[in-house]
């Protein structure tokens, strides 16, 4: 991970292939940008983004330096555009970044730093299994795991309460079976997020459908009160388990499975299904 920040902090003024830095990092470049939120709680083109702003406020302490030479450096087509990121993220424009004692802020650098973790163990298991359909509703949100870990938990209130869940739920046949929490069209910055039924009925109107395919699964137990305990392995799975499992997150859709239960309850029974393949 630290070798592909040094990719990224020697491309600030250049071009950043998010390829090449998850090459760097030993992984895909889905899981990359996965795991990479999921341990900082910054998208990786966020943390990009904020690191050439900070590099060009220093620069811009260098009278002799025209706006428009910094900006066209770290990415901008035009002034006007990076006046408007400039001033987002510091507060000021950039020429009165120029005046002695202007205040600035700096995103320095991330850096990685081994610790122990897994003292308490995750249970799993590997299955396949062939495609199957869903129907339900989505919404769209931020990968900023705090910010989705709260937004989320909303949406299924609300769900709760207008009698969508109830809907969902009635349309469920075979297996996997229970409600299914779906995370999918993960780019980066935002991520789609389904309340669903696996299910072979006709999609009612007001919601929508999308196949599941067949996949290598790695099925993931959680006992506990819901949210907190689903999150809490959540995000085990992406900063310990998938780095040292000798697997790969396949990048189709992964899921929340909610049996029947009191999700209050300190044992309830729930699972997290990512989709795998082989390193």
């Amino acid at each position: 991970m630290n070798a592909a920040l040094n990719y990224i902090e020697d491309n600030l003024d250049g071009e950043i292939d998010y390829a090449a830095v998850a090459r760097t990092a030993c992984c895909s470049q889905y899981h990359f940008q996965r795991s990479f939120v999921s341990l900082t709680d910054v998208p990786l083109s966020e943390y990009i983004r904020r690191r050439r702003l900070t590099q060009a406020a220093l620069e811009l302490q260098d009278i002799n330096s025209k706006v428009i030479d910094i900006a066209v450096k770290y990415g901008y087509t035009s002034a006007d555009a990076f006046t408007r990121a400039f001033a987002a993220m510091h507060g000021i424009t950039p020429s009165k970044a120029r005046v002695q004692g202007a205040a600035l802020k700096a995103y320095p650098r991330i850096t990685f730093t081994l610790s122990l973790k897994g003292v308490v163990a995750m249970k799993y298991r590997i299955e396949e299994r062939q495609a199957f359909r869903v129907v339900g509703v989505k919404e769209q949100f931020s990968a900023v795991v705090e910010e989705s870990f709260e937004a989320i938990p909303k949406m299924w209130n609300r769900c709760n309460s207008d009698g969508t869940t109830q809907a969902v739920c009635s349309l469920i046949e075979g297996e996997p079976n229970g409600c299914l929490g779906i995370c999918t069209e993960f780019d980066g910055d935002k991520f789609y997020y389904w309340i669903a039924a696996p299910t072979s009925k006709a999609c009612p109107a007001g919601m929508i459908e999308m196949d599941i395919p067949v996949s290598t699964w790695a099925i993931f137990d959680v006992t506990g009160a819901m949210p907190k305990a689903i999150q809490d392995v959540n995000r085990r799975i992406y900063s310990e388990w998938l780095p040292s499992s000798g697997y790969d997150h396949a990048r189709t859709p992964d899921f929340e499975l909610y049996p029947e239960g009191d999700l209050n309850s300190p044992d309830y029974k729930s699972e997290i299904w990512i989709p795998v393949v082989k390193k």
